[in-house]
């Protein structure tokens, strides 16, 4: 194969992964058609079809298959070169590959990107947006740096650095705002509404409330934590949220935020980089920068007038 590119590797791989050109020419940030011509001069280069084209989209050839693992390891010796340049600099610059989850990532990111703005003028954070299990596949893929989310994972492959932690509250529509806030005994006789399955969150909830998360359910899953507040709004049913959500998400709806008694759910945030990462003191500088911004938000959730409200515990351990 004569003539290689790396971009050509680069949109091969991206194909291979999505399976249509139309997501993998969004991934890459190019036109369908400029796709698909490297693609065919790939295949050309190589003398031997990569791909069986069909309206339902594309699968590889048994060469292609053979290809695309080539082409990952190539992949990823270039961006380890990358990892490693980047990493001589005492601080953060170039491109920076991070994954949030969606129950995080509408909260936090804004905060975190001014900051790391101000804080780190060279570095230019691309960013992703994805559950728990896709951002850790990426990430042992090396198709991201590094990952905010909530901890433990308890993969041996990744280092976890656990920045904050903030609780749980429970949303409910506003005319119950005077009664009592249930246990988690009555809770579970109430209509809980939950994020779909593949949320980390969902999973967090239902082991507060000590429900199986195999247990069916004749009830609203929703895709955000957004809908599932306006949901609640309307008289459907109730939800919980992290404290970090509650300004964003509940200021349009009629609703009512209460803090459940102690001990009270919450969750650890952190982020997670592979322990093989050549950027590993950037990432540290970094997830200062998060734990800040989070902490800010914590503090500034607007929940000090609630019934019961103390303050949150204590910041995990100091980084190393």
């Amino acid at each position: 194969m004569r003539n290689l590119t790396l971009r050509q590797i680069r949109y091969f791989d991206a194909l291979a992964r999505l399976g249509t050109f139309s997501a993998a020419a969004d991934a890459c940030a190019v036109t369908q058609p400029a796709l698909s011509m490297q693609i065919k001069e790939l295949e050309e280069s190589a003398g031997h079809a990569l791909l069986e084209r069909s309206p339902r989209g594309i699968r590889l050839t048994a060469f292609g298959e053979m290809v695309h693992q080539r082409a990952q390891a190539m992949l990823a010796i270039v961006d380890d070169l990358d990892a490693l340049a980047r990493a001589a600099g005492r601080e953060p610059a170039g491109k920076l590959r991070l994954g949030v989850i969606p129950t995080i990532a509408p909260y936090l990111l804004p905060a975190v990107v001014t900051r790391l703005a101000q804080d780190f003028p060279d570095l230019s954070p691309i960013l992703r947006e994805s559950t728990t299990s896709r951002l850790m596949g990426e990430l042992l893929d090396g198709r991201l740096d590094a990952a905010i989310l909530a901890l433990p994972l308890s993969e041996p492959a990744l280092t976890e650095i656990a920045l904050f932690t903030e609780r749980f509250v429970l949303i409910r529509p506003a005319e119950d705002a005077g009664k009592p806030v249930p246990n988690r005994d009555r809770l579970r006789e109430m209509r809980l509404l939950l994020l779909e399955e593949g949320h980390c969150f969902r999973s967090q909830a239902l082991s507060f409330c000590d429900m199986p998360t195999s247990q069916p359910r004749d009830m609203l899953d929703g895709s955000s934590l957004s809908t599932l507040v306006q949901m609640v709004g309307v008289g459907m049913g109730v939800t919980l949220i992290p404290e970090m959500a509650v300004p964003i998400e509940t200021r349009s709806a009629r609703v009512a935020v209460s803090r459940f008694r102690d001990p009270q759910p919450l969750r650890s945030i952190g982020m997670v980089w592979r322990k093989s990462s050549a950027l590993e003191a950037q990432l540290m500088q970094i997830s200062e920068v998060v734990r800040d911004c989070g902490l800010g938000l914590r503090d500034a959730s607007g929940l000090t007038s609630l019934p019961g409200w103390r303050r949150a515990p204590a910041p995990l351990p100091e980084l190393p």
